[in-house]
């Protein structure tokens, strides 16, 4: 077996046992009362197989994205490789390909577009891991890139991997409508600029260490809609487009979206108080010691959780029109909220 065919098989199983979300082989997805109605769709979905059947497209995608063809630039690819082949769940192209799927079965077409996801993604986690911001050596089990390739490195690492991203859309998708593949880089800017998540991350540092009572739950909302739930907006929008979704079904995804992100941090905050460290593969307790307002806080265990799940049945109603085409997506969203790490 050659390195990368075992480096291959390492995070594909590391990755999916992430995704396990009840020991049995099929995921119930939990559809709404409406969506039972409405269709045959069976509840019984095998998640795992599914993302088994992703992740080895998305891994090597993610591999031959970045090479060093000169020795000038060798140190800089390999503290990008090193993050952006560090594992972790893959949700942001999975969601991708997942909504492309939807309307074309040929989910490559939305490959460069999940590359480029997880690249920016990579480079928020780098960056968001500097001393400056939120000062963590830990991530995804790993030592993070600062503590391995020192904070100069690490800064250079993320902006390569941000300009990366949209060169790999602009390069990578030939066989696609130049209007489709300009919809895509205009919705990843708009994602990562001030307006999503440079703008949530930092109206987030300005909340942090305000009293409880000064930061509102609408205050809370805002930070998460655009820090977070922005990222799997823009994924599921640039897979369907590339998909050949029409308008009216790209902003439904969007909507589907948009609500998942948001049940993904209220699920996140009740992990951070909830699992260990070892669990969760990065520092557990960082919200609170940092006095981060978070939903746990403002409205107890119970009520983050009841908000999770208010969130993801109202994600589910988007979906009502496209009955078993939308399983995947549905078995992610409950995903979101079931998960343990």
């Amino acid at each position: 077996m050659s390195p990368f065919a075992l480096r291959l098989l390492l995070v594909a199983t590391a990755t999916v046992n992430a995704f396990v979300v009840v020991p049995s082989k099929t995921t119930t997805v939990r559809l709404s009362a409406t969506v039972e109605k409405k269709t045959t769709a069976t509840t019984e979905f095998n998640l795992n197989e599914y993302i088994m059947d992703k992740l080895p497209h998305v891994e090597k995608a993610l591999d031959e994205s970045l090479a060093s063809d000169i020795p000038q630039t060798a140190r800089i690819v390999e503290a990008m490789k090193y993050s952006l082949m560090a594992g972790g769940k893959r949700i942001r192209p999975v969601l991708c390909l997942a909504a492309c799927e939807m309307f074309d079965e040929n989910f490559h077409k939305a490959m460069p577009a999940a590359v480029a996801l997880e690249m920016i993604h990579t480079m928020s986690l780098i960056h968001d891991d500097l001393p400056a911001l939120d000062n963590d050596d830990l991530r995804r089990g790993k030592p993070t890139n600062h503590v391995v390739y020192g904070e100069d490195v690490a800064i250079l690492a993320g902006d390569a991997l941000l300009a990366q991203s949209f060169l790999h859309v602009a390069e990578n998708c030939n066989d696609q409508p130049p209007e489709r593949v300009l919809d895509v880089i205009r919705r990843l800017g708009h994602a990562f600029g001030p307006k999503g998540l440079a703008g949530g991350q930092m109206m987030d540092l300005e909340c942090e260490g305000k009293p409880t009572g000064e930061v509102s739950l609408d205050d809370l909302r805002w930070i998460h809609t655009h820090k977070t739930a922005v990222l799997l907006e823009v994924a599921v929008a640039s897979g369907a487009i590339l998909g050949g979704a029409s308008p009216a079904d790209v902003e439904r995804l969007e909507k589907f979206a948009l609500n998942v992100g948001l049940a993904f941090q209220v699920a996140d905050d009740i992990l951070d108080v909830t699992q260990s460290t070892e669990e969760l593969g990065k520092t557990a307790g960082k919200d609170e010691n940092t006095d981060k307002t978070t939903y746990p806080k403002l409205l107890g265990l119970d009520g983050a959780r009841a908000e999770a799940e208010r969130l993801i049945q109202e994600a589910k109603k988007s979906l009502e029109p496209y009955g078993d085409k939308a399983v995947p997506l549905l078995a992610l969203a409950d995903f979101i909220i079931d998960r343990k790490n």
